[in-house]
């Protein structure tokens, strides 16, 4: 289901994100989440250059960094991302958003990469104060 602009139906989508949800508790158990997985990969990142340093935080003998079922799932979202741009004709590459070079220019693009990362920092702290 293609909206007129070639993007997928926000309805549709949103249902079927639900329905995942659902599912994931239903049969495996299992809340889906995305912030454990991004600590953990900094972990596995950081066993490259002092495996013992790893092995001896609190929060790693409790979380072992590998790659686990909700690992695959940052990976499924993002390769469900792509295909879904892809299939709906919306993918392209673009290093300032049109919506941010209306309200401050082109000219912008390390603004623009200091904000996002700003933003996704605030938002993986408040994650990981929730515990999710």
């Amino acid at each position: 289901m293609q909206q007129r602009d070639g993007g997928w139906s926000p309805y549709l989508a949103g249902g079927l994100s639900g329905l995942v949800g659902v599912f994931s508790v239903w049969f495996a158990g299992q809340y889906f989440g995305a912030s454990t997985s991004f600590v953990r990969t900094a972990g596995m990142i950081e066993q490259l250059f002092g495996p013992d340093r790893v092995a001896s935080m609190d929060y790693f003998i409790k979380n072992v960094p590998r790659i686990d079922w909700q690992w695959m799932f940052v990976v499924g979202i993002f390769l469900g991302a792509l295909i879904a741009a892809l299939t709906s004709g919306s993918f392209r590459l673009q290093a300032v958003p049109d919506m941010w070079a209306g309200r401050f220019g082109t000219r912008s693009t390390i603004s623009r990469a200091a904000v996002a990362f700003a933003g996704g920092v605030v938002a993986m702290f408040g994650a990981r104060m929730a515990d999710g």
